[in-house]
């Protein structure tokens, strides 16, 4: 069996979850129910489908768009903070939709940082650059990120002229964007890609009179020598030109060289898996998944999809060791955490304070838990997916406890969203097969909360323990029978409310919650 080989049976719960908490921020239980029996295929035809253009973010105090509009200094930092809250609504109310986690894995891959930028309308563009490009052609991705405003103020390409050509740009679309440090790139041909993407820059920034933003190409700037590159490169010479186009025409003709390499396909594919399915890459895995990705990849002239439907539905990513591989990253823990108990982000239009309420819990939660959205720590994006062996650092002596904190706000019923608790924990477990037996109860539960199956001894353990409180089990019956019969008596509601709200804090703080 070759481990790219299609899994072609029907998907059971269990795999469907697993499909859904790597493609997604985490499933919601009727997602797992309306999908399971269907096959790789299906769902991640869904999952892959084009999804439509999202409503810009409104400003809080006028209910209006603001990215279109010329840039205001006074409110600058609170429109940064509205995209932030706006992007993760949007991971929030997000369909069965691959979209949303494949534009937080190009803001790690493609770096740019809010604070480095410092114009709010260019990282809303950079976003909307990114889901619009997230799923079509890593060429014309490529080309157009170089192009993007944004990162041309990053990596000061903007700063990139004949004469004092600014190597930044050059070196990390090879580095980091492209071919990778495998690929075997000399420093020399870090300075005639330099040449090569001399002359643009980008144009409206920070102007707080005209609306327009955007980029373009100063013939008078630019290197009009030929650049030639190395043996790596097969000694190829762009030719230097002088017209109107020149700038597209050389990095489109530098995007070619790069592409012909064998080892950028591969540098990209290695990307997806770190991020997708395991942070360790075997020389197995390296051989029998990454290449021959790499060579579809490159076969499919470097269109995206090909590359997601074949990983996403191999024999490899539904191995059973894989379950569990990943820690969960903030992303993956706090929006997957409150869809999965139905929070969602009102309609702006409707309630627009309520919208930024929710939007602004989620990130906040996402900032202190060190994924600060649309701002990297550096150009090598989050540490947990630097290179392998990195994903621990996720947790970390800071977050292990806010990643506890976090769990123990949802259920102690202090926090409301949009006017409501996030967690209904009685409503839940009525949705359960069968909630009068603890034991069924609590293998339910931990089949929809954790990524793996638990032992025999450690659901007991959960049951007797940590749900009952060694009460007997027969005592939970009765308990929530009287509750049913009884709904509106206080003290029955409690006594079976507190022994939920105990065991569900204490299933958010197992290791076994922390890993997808």
């Amino acid at each position: 069996m070759a481990l790219l080989d299609a899994y072609t049976q029907p998907l059971t719960a269990a795999q469907v979850g697993h499909l859904l908490r790597r493609t997604m921020f985490g499933p919601t239980p009727d997602q797992i129910k309306t999908l399971t029996g269907q096959t790789a295929n299906q769902i991640v035809t869904k999952l892959l489908a084009d999804q439509p253009v999202p409503d810009p973010p409104l400003d809080l105090t006028t209910g209006k768009v603001f990215h279109d509009q010329p840039f205001d200094t006074v409110n600058a930092g609170k429109r940064n903070v509205y995209i932030k809250n706006w992007w993760a609504n949007l991971m929030l109310n997000q369909p069965v939709s691959l979209l949303e986690k494949m534009t937080l894995f190009w803001s790690n891959h493609f770096v740019t940082n809010t604070a480095t930028v410092n114009d709010y309308r260019y990282m809303y563009r950079y976003n909307m650059l990114l889901r619009q490009q997230a799923l079509g052609n890593f060429k014309a991705f490529t080309i157009a990120i170089t192009q993007d405003p944004a990162m041309l103020r990053f990596l000061n390409g903007n700063q990139n002229v004949v004469g004092t050509a600014n190597e930044n740009y050059a070196r990390e679309l090879q580095e980091l964007f492209t071919i990778g440090r495998k690929g075997g790139y000399t420093e020399d041909d870090v300075r005639v890609a330099a040449k090569v993407l001399t002359g643009w820059a980008d144009t409206g920034y920070r102007d707080a009179v005209n609306a327009a933003i955007g980029s373009t190409f100063r013939a008078n700037r630019h290197d009009t020598t030929d650049k030639t590159f190395s043996a790596t490169y097969q000694n190829t010479v762009i030719k230097g030109r002088s017209v109107a186009s020149a700038g597209l025409d050389e990095l489109t003709d530098l995007l070619d060289m790069i592409l012909r390499n064998t080892e950028t396909p591969r540098y990209i594919c290695r990307r997806l898996y770190l991020w997708f399915v395991n942070s360790d890459i075997t020389p197995d895995i390296e051989s029998n998944v990454i290449q021959p990705l790499g060579d579809l990849f490159r076969k499919n002239n470097f269109e995206i999809k090909p590359v997601l439907a074949a990983l996403f539905q191999s024999q490899h990513f539904f191995d059973e060791n894989l379950r569990g591989a990943l820690i969960k990253s903030p992303a993956d823990l706090v929006i997957g955490t409150l869809r999965f108990w139905g929070m969602l982000a009102p309609d702006p239009k409707q309630n627009i304070t309520a919208f930024y309420q929710v939007g602004n819990y989620a990130y906040a939660r996402l900032k202190e838990q060190q994924q600060d959205l649309l701002d990297p720590p550096t150009v090598f994006g989050w540490t947990a997916y630097y290179q392998t062996g990195y994903y621990q650092q996720w947790i970390n002596s800071t977050t292990l406890g806010l990643r506890g904190s976090f769990g123990d706000s949802l259920t102690n019923g202090a926090l409301k969203l949009a006017g409501k608790p996030v967690v209904d924990i009685l409503s839940y477990v009525k949705t359960l097969s069968d909630p009068t037996d603890p034991a069924k109860l609590v293998n339910d539960m931990t089949a929809q909360l954790f990524a793996i199956p638990l032992a025999q001894t450690l659901k007991d353990f959960l049951t007797d323990t940590i749900l009952l409180n060694s009460i007997p089990r027969y005592e939970w019956t009765g308990e929530w029978n009287d509750y049913v019969k009884n709904p509106n008596d206080a003290a029955k509601k409690q006594a079976v409310q507190l022994k939920l709200t105990n065991f569900l804090q204490y299933i958010f703080r197992m290791a076994e919650y922390q890993v997808s």
